[in-house]
């Protein structure tokens, strides 16, 4: 009887090990199928192709000298972190030093402190902020509650921290880039993030827009569809994130 139960035992324990590395392995995959960018973003930066497997940001700086001020941004879950370079490089080109990190799995709660390494390797920056999409945005807001101090600013694309991190008293400049279409960080769970925020956090919405539109990936599942074109929400993120940067000189 005692070597049944052994035998038993042992079958289950195999069972579940082969269980736990299906269900890792199935996640892994699921995180290493990103959305993609879309055709266009290869047009718009030249060189996306070229990026090697290993690099863990892509820079972006204006042609007219260097930059004293920096952004850093964090993609949007299972979201390809090249399908924000065109953004990244409109506003570059208005005179800032920005940063795109690439996420481990493309899912930024695996490495919310990566802005510690950009900070770290580009001394030149005097005043940082650090941003992003959806849940790339709600780890750049843990990142800046949790490193009081590291950076001046905070950019939210169609995001909000969670509700443990509360930056309402952080000093923090903070603006909150949303659209009235958005699927998925709707108004509604915008407007229940206030409390979280510096009083004079910049609200800016942007009437027609979606979810998906906030990068260069394509439809969402889950969001709805925009009244207006990319390009023309494109626009209004680059100018409110462009404000924001501006009041940091």
């Amino acid at each position: 009887m005692g070597k049944k139960r052994l035998a038993l035992w042992a079958r289950l324990a195999l069972g579940l090990l082969a269980l736990i590395i299906l269900l890792v392995s199935g996640f892994v995959i699921w995180g290493s199928t990103p959305a993609r960018p879309m055709p266009e973003v290869y047009e718009r930066v030249p060189g996306l192709n070229e990026v090697s497997p290993g690099e863990r940001w892509l820079t972006f700086s204006p042609d007219g000298g260097p930059a004293t001020v920096g952004l850093i941004l964090y993609p949007g879950g299972r979201v390809d972190f090249r399908a924000y370079a065109p953004t990244a490089q409109a506003i570059a080109d208005q005179g800032y030093f920005v940063a795109l990190v690439r996420m481990p799995l493309n899912l930024a709660v695996f490495d919310p402190d990566a802005a510690a390494e950009v900070i770290a390797a580009h001394p030149e920056i005097e005043h940082w902020a650090v941003g992003g999409h959806s849940l790339g945005g709600a780890m750049a807001a843990h990142f800046a509650a949790t490193h009081p101090g590291s950076v001046d600013g905070l950019v939210l694309w169609a995001a909000y921290p969670a509700s443990s991190d509360d930056l309402s008293q952080s000093g923090a400049r903070v603006v909150s880039i949303s659209a009235s279409l958005d699927g998925l960080s709707t108004p509604e769970k915008i407007a229940a993030s206030r409390p979280l925020l510096p009083a004079d956090t910049v609200w800016v919405t942007i009437e027609g827009g979606n979810h998906a539109q906030f990068g260069w990936y394509g439809p969402q599942s889950g969001d709805a569809p925009a009244a207006i074109p990319r390009e023309a929400q494109q626009v209004q993120i680059v100018e409110a994130t462009v404000e924001l940067l501006e009041s940091l000189k």
